[in-house]
């Protein structure tokens, strides 16, 4: 497996850009570059790529809603010739507060919305012709009365460093895990535990992977979540209470949260309805005490290092390629030391 983390984009970018530099030394693989509602993520990917030379750049993740198909593409493929070819392309649907709040765009169709945006991109980087499209969300030129019907089929302007630059889907409900086995080269889900993943996704994934095109490759996935190793490590992940209670209570509404659903599957309805309904009420301190110790420890690799080389393996088992990680060093530890331990014992 290799390593992986997100990096914080909510504070000091550049100081966030040295420490990617710093721990690519240590053997970090690859780097997801979130966006929100802060700054975007492709201006930090391209800084990123000047001040690094092997670490592989990913967003993680880019709302498809925000951008056009071809706009995402030639992003990608900008941040692709930044970095020689160390860029990947995270893309998700985001929700309804932010698309239709921040961006003021319909959320609407998201599961046809992104198997466009795949398919125009890969004829966008493909240059093989003037991109024409004609979906349900998506049309290229856009034809009249919708446009004046002047518009041109293009090409990209400059060829790409790759003929295609790997897309990743960050997906949780069962259309769209389907869905991303099928087209994505890799696959980006939150909150995932390896032990349940085959009882939750895995007939979703097997049907996706049936009409997957050989030439995609095996899926990748990258998953995982806060990191601490030694003898009192597991207090450590008492820290990601407040994150799991954030998304679960907060990211979206009582019938359009892809995280409350998530763990309803996993086995915990009442806990994500206690969750929510303490959280919306403004207690937070209490919705994040209601979280299950079971789902704390599950959705975290914090303990021993035998303890974390038994959950590497179960993550490995569930076929994840990127182990994903917020490492957290110990007394006498760096983060730098933690990520290059985790990368031995990924070996």
């Amino acid at each position: 497996m290799q390593v992986s983390m997100q990096i914080q984009y909510d504070g000091n970018a550049v100081e966030s850009a040295r420490r990617v530099s710093t721990l690519e030394k240590a053997g970090l693989d690859h780097v997801w570059v979130p966006e929100a509602y802060g700054y975007d993520a492709p201006s930090f990917m391209g800084y990123i790529a000047a001040r690094t030379g092997n670490v592989h750049i990913g967003s993680g993740i880019m709302p498809l809603f925000t951008r056009t198909p071809t706009l995402l593409a030639m992003t990608a493929a900008g941040v692709d010739a930044l970095s020689h070819g160390r860029c990947h392309l995270g893309l998700g649907t985001s929700g309804p507060g932010v698309i239709e709040g921040w961006h003021g765009v319909p959320f609407t169709d998201p599961l046809g919305r992104t198997r466009e945006a795949v398919e125009i991109m890969r004829k966008v980087w493909s240059r093989e012709e003037p991109v024409r499209y004609e979906g349900r969300s998506h049309r290229l030129p856009l034809p009249a009365p919708e446009g004046s019907g002047l518009g041109t089929a293009m090409k990209l302007l400059t060829p790409p460093v790759r003929a295609s630059v790997p897309v990743w889907i960050a997906a949780l409900g069962p259309r769209n895990v389907r869905m991303t086995a099928e087209i994505a080269e890799g696959w980006l889900p939150m909150f995932f535990v390896p032990e349940w993943s085959d009882r939750v996704w895995g007939e979703d994934l097997r049907a996706g992977l049936a009409k997957r095109a050989p030439s995609l490759g095996p899926l990748r996935i990258s998953a995982g979540g806060l990191l601490a190793i030694g003898p009192s490590a597991h207090r450590v992940r008492e820290r990601a209470r407040r994150q799991l209670a954030l998304f679960i209570g907060a990211m979206g509404t009582a019938g359009h949260n892809f995280y409350g659903a998530l763990v309803r599957r996993y086995g915990f309805g009442r806990a994500a309805d206690r969750i929510q309904h303490l959280y919306t009420a403004g207690d937070r301190a209490a919705a994040e005490a209601a979280v299950p110790d079971r789902l704390l420890e599950a959705t975290t690799l914090c303990g021993t290092e035998d303890y974390v080389k038994e959950r590497l393996a179960a993550y490995r088992e569930a076929g994840v390629t990127h182990v994903q990680v917020a490492p957290v060093p110990g007394e006498g530890q760096t983060e730098a030391g933690l990520v290059s331990r985790l990368k031995e014992l990924c070996n």
